[in-house]
């Protein structure tokens, strides 16, 4: 819903006129400014409470969020020291001794992680 232009306002005006009659107007007036002063207070109120919860839960879930990562890069960088010791193993038996089972010649090691 759009703002009220001149002429809405103007409409208005006159219909509060008719029904409520010059006397009572500027009491309804006073009123509805008050309510709608204290509903902005009240909506100020909430909102900024609003975001200090969210400030309030956003940091230990950033913590988390932190420490999943440190333990996946743990994870990955042992997974990664086994599978490359497992790898030198396997080349030294080649190197001493023959063996009929053939072994894979590249490493087991994705190129970036090497």
């Amino acid at each position: 819903m759009g703002q009220l232009g001149f002429s809405e306002m103007l409409v208005i005006f006159i219909v509060a006129l008719l029904v409520f009659g010059p006397k009572k107007l500027p009491e309804l007036g006073k009123s509805l400014g008050k309510g709608i002063r204290e509903f902005r207070k009240a909506t100020d109120e909430l909102k900024s409470t609003w975001e200090e919860q969210v400030k309030d839960i956003q940091a230990p879930l950033n913590d988390v969020k932190r420490d999943m990562h440190e333990m996946g890069q743990d994870l990955k960088t042992d997974f990664y020291k086994s599978v490359e010791a497992e790898h030198s193993n396997t080349a030294s038996h080649e190197t001493h001794g023959s063996s009929d089972i053939a072994q894979p010649t590249e490493s087991t090691v994705p190129k970036e992680h090497v």
